[in-house]
């Protein structure tokens, strides 16, 4: 599954359009994480947690995408964009959603 965040992929044809696609999920902060951020955020520097925190989720978010687009019968996903919101005191959301697509495999 090729997955991409442009509109077209250059050297391919775009032979049917199947729809939207999404993948979300929604994680919630660490009382003990939010204690050495706080540190860290006096101090400086990356706080590692929540880098990887993000990035799970943002892997889970696009799992999921693909995992729909598959269901659909598309070889790619154009257009790939992401988006969060907090859903509550401490917890967001991570959505990633595109278009899945049938390309052409032989181009």
């Amino acid at each position: 599954m090729l997955l991409v965040t442009s509109d077209a992929i250059p050297g391919k044809t775009i032979r049917r359009t199947l729809g939207l696609v999404r993948g979300n999920t929604i994680r919630a902060r660490h009382m003990g994480r939010d204690i050495i951020a706080v540190f860290r955020n006096i101090v400086g520097g990356e706080i590692t947690d929540y880098t990887k925190m993000l990035a799970e989720a943002r892997e889970q978010a696009l799992d999921r995408m693909q995992e729909e687009a598959v269901a659909l019968g598309a070889n790619a996903v154009v257009g790939i964009r992401f988006a969060s919101a907090e859903v509550m005191q401490g917890a967001a959301e991570l959505l990633a959603y595109g278009t899945a697509v049938i390309i052409d495999e032989d181009d």
